[in-house]
């Protein structure tokens, strides 16, 4: 099972010894209460969703003020939203950037006002990090997610024959991809294609389509996807779990009987997708640890704000918490669910 708790407090304290130093002096007195101001990059994304659902229960929890702003995809909004929650007197931002190649502005705002920013999901450019020692990263591995991805495609195609539904011998794949030279989607993508090729799998790629991350958008590719190919497609992998949902909707809404799908392959393991995956809808996911995420962006926002750090002991480069993914099947897509409606009965 998950590793919710993946040597959470060892990171934090790394990190606090190691390269908050300095956040002291910087913010000033320490306030009475944290007030932490949130920007999402689009909120109407399906794992965005969940993980900030994790994050508003983490800082309720720690009896944080939180203020949360969504940008809808647009970076101009965003800027503006970040101005108006430094400008409420935030301690601290945790900011999904929209366009993670131009945080330029929000580093600006942020430094110029002494507001430490922790991003998250939406990695920065690394020069863009180091602009400042006030930021930081929290997030996982896009590697190790497409990697995970591409095993779990190879076990599958390896364990049942009738995935090959042509028998030629190969695999004829399409690939539904997040928004366009988007790193994680580039990434994702080439690690899932090399796993599934180091792992024997000949593989024949018959299209791909630009989704954004959307279920319904990949809905319209798979079915265009479907109108030129029609029973060729044996694999569908795709970057996120909404838009492999989006794919089995093609499937669905053009009438396809179940014994004529592909195999569907989603990455981050939202609610939906595991559903899905227990309903033998979708054969398998990437598990996103959007608990151990909120949980670990929560306790570095607090260490930001509230801890007296040694100047002493900084360490320009340690500025990233990564948490590991985790495969998905049949065999413990329940076990995540359960776990995370525990967890929601505990939380309240």
């Amino acid at each position: 099972m998950r590793v919710k708790k993946f040597l959470m407090t060892g990171i934090i304290l790394g990190l606090g010894v190691q390269s908050l130093s300095g956040c002291a002096d910087r913010r000033g007195t320490i306030p009475d209460k944290v007030h932490v101001g949130v920007a999402c990059y689009n909120q109407s994304d399906m794992f965005i969703s969940e993980l900030l659902t994790c994050l508003r229960e983490e800082f309720d929890q720690r009896g944080a003020a939180v203020t949360i702003r969504d940008a809808a995809g647009s970076q101009r909004i965003q800027n503006d939203q970040v101005k108006e929650l430094i400008d409420s007197n935030c301690n601290v931002l945790c900011v999904n950037v929209v366009d993670r190649a131009d945080p330029s502005e929000i580093i600006d705002l942020a430094r110029e006002n002494n507001v430490p920013i922790i991003f998250f999901n939406r990695e920065p450019v690394a020069e863009d990090l180091m602009q400042w020692e006030g930021l930081y990263y929290v997030g996982a591995d896009a590697e190790q997610s497409g990697t995970m991805q591409g095993e779990l495609a190879a076990d599958a195609i390896k364990s049942n024959s009738r995935i090959d539904r042509n028998k030629d011998g190969k695999i004829q794949y399409v690939v539904l991809e997040g928004e366009p030279g988007h790193q994680d989607a580039i990434i994702r993508t080439e690690n899932a294609v090399n796993a599934l090729r180091s792992s024997g799998i000949e593989l024949e790629k018959l299209s791909y389509g630009i989704a954004n991350w959307n279920r319904a958008q990949a809905q319209n590719r798979m079915q265009q996807m479907i109108s030129k190919y029609h029973n060729q497609i044996e694999l569908v992998l795709a970057n996120n779990d909404a838009m492999a949902l989006g794919a089995i909707d093609a499937y669905e809404k053009l009438n396809y009987t179940e014994a004529a799908w592909p195999v569907f392959f989603g990455i981050d393991g939202t609610d939906e997708g595991l559903q899905a995956i227990m309903d033998s809808r979708l054969a398998g996911t990437v598990y996103n640890d959007k608990e151990g995420q909120a949980e670990a962006i929560a306790e570095l926002a607090f260490s930001v704000v509230m801890e007296d750090m040694d100047d002493e002991n900084q360490a320009e480069n340690e500025k990233y918490i990564y948490l590991p993914y985790e495969k998905v099947t049949s065999e413990n897509a329940e076990d995540f669910l359960n776990q995370e409606k525990t967890e929601e009965s505990v939380s309240e």
